[in-house]
């Protein structure tokens, strides 16, 4: 009874290990079947990374394509508005052309009643022609008239000759008191700076070094501030001076 069951437990065992030998060759083919799947899924990954790469690509692509379209539209939108343009000013071309036609039209009329009016006036002439004989006729009469007239004219235009010499001299004066009066004006401005310019600066130096003296107190302080008075004075009297020679040469000219 003991070989028995030592024979069935071994037959189990037997029977167990087969079972383990066909779980790990099963499991074996599970796990290369896990890899495949694993290899087919970094495929099919690469795969998806290319696909995505490309449909930015493509992205791209239509994002240049539209700002493209866009330009190519505002393209169009200005060869439209220029086509407008040109429409409008090919229509007021036409107008003008109208106008000119018409006023050619208007101007061959014209042509046509000054023909006539010549015409007329022709008629007209040879009527005046023979008035003007019969003045011709007249004139020589007074002629005789004229003559006597043209002496008196003579003597007029002698006494009209005169009267323009007197108006040049007159006019020669009178351009000659213009240039004094500009050379008078002129000098007065000049006057007017060196007044405004020379004289005030000294002046203003007097005025402040005087003011500084109220607040001077060492002896050697007074002694430059009474130094740039005298200096300021001085240079106030050779203005005057050259002020006086200014003055002088205006009045010899105004008496020239």
């Amino acid at each position: 009874m003991a070989n028995k069951e030592l024979a069935y437990q071994n037959e189990e065992k037997e029977n167990r290990a087969a079972e383990l030998v066909i779980a790990n060759k099963e499991l074996t083919y599970q796990n290369e079947e896990k890899e495949n799947r694993a290899a087919e899924l970094v495929i099919a990954n690469k795969e998806l990374a290319y696909q995505n790469l490309e449909k930015e690509n493509r992205a791209n692509e239509l994002i240049i394509a539209n700002k493209e379209l866009a330009y190519q539209n505002e393209e169009k939108e200005s060869r439209a508005n220029e086509l407008v343009i040109a429409i409008k000013e090919l229509a007021y071309q036409n107008e003008e052309k109208e106008s000119r036609a018409n006023e050619l039209v208007i101007a061959i009329k014209e042509l046509a009643y000054q023909n006539l009016e010549k015409e007329n006036r022709a008629n007209e002439l040879i009527i005046a022609n023979k008035e003007l004989a019969y003045q011709n006729l007249e004139k020589e009469n007074r002629a005789a008239e004229l003559i006597i007239a043209n002496k008196e004219l003579a003597y007029q235009n002698i006494e009209k000759e005169k009267r323009a010499s007197e108006l040049v001299s007159a006019y020669s004066e009178l351009k000659k008191t213009e240039e004094y009066l500009k050379e008078y004006i002129l000098g007065l401005e000049e006057m007017m700076f060196m007044t405004s310019h020379k004289v005030r600066q000294p002046v203003a130096n007097i005025i402040g070094l005087s003011g500084l003296l109220d607040y001077s107190i060492e002896y050697e302080d007074l002694k430059i501030l009474i130094d740039n008075i005298k200096k300021s004075a001085v240079s106030l009297d050779a203005f005057t001076k050259e002020l006086t020679v200014f003055m002088e040469v205006l009045s010899s000219n105004k008496d020239k």
